[in-house]
């Protein structure tokens, strides 16, 4: 129930981004979601891929700094309010989200959710009683 993502720490100056989609594209990595935030100094890229090992050992090998963490990708219509009620339901559970990122999925029928929370097993406890669809690994990877 638990998507691998990984993290990678970058300068905060022009074609750092550029350089990291290239030296993945050029391994046949393809990118399925991405979150980049930012301080003055450096910004922190969030990827989710299909090869996380290969991504992640070829970015190693590049000289980034790069981590891997677990987030929860929920699936939800994508229509109006879609996002509000998974909101209600982790403001109703008092899950404390960390980040969260989102994507329409290639179908365009649904949004996906990624999600980091302090507490991951309970989000996905809590979030499954509500009726909500958590993700697997290999449905995120492929979409």
């Amino acid at each position: 129930m638990r998507v691998e993502q990984i993290a990678v720490f970058l300068e905060n100056k022009s074609g750092r981004l550029a350089e990291i989609t290239s030296i993945l594209a050029d391994k046949s990595i393809n990118i399925r979601a991405l979150s980049v935030a930012d301080t003055a100094d450096f910004g922190i890229l969030r990827l989710i891929v299909d090869k996380v090992g290969e991504a992640e050992n070829v970015l190693r090998d590049n000289g980034f700094t790069v981590g891997k963490t677990n987030v929860i990708a929920v699936e939800v219509p994508d229509r109006t309010g879609g996002l509000a009620t998974v909101l209600k339901s982790i403001e109703k559970q008092k899950l404390n989200v960390e980040y969260m990122y989102a994507f329409v999925n290639k179908t365009g029928e649904n949004a996906v959710l990624i999600f980091r929370f302090d507490n991951m097993d309970r989000a996905i406890e809590s979030l499954q009683k509500d009726g909500f669809t958590i993700l697997k690994s290999e449905e995120v990877y492929s979409l």
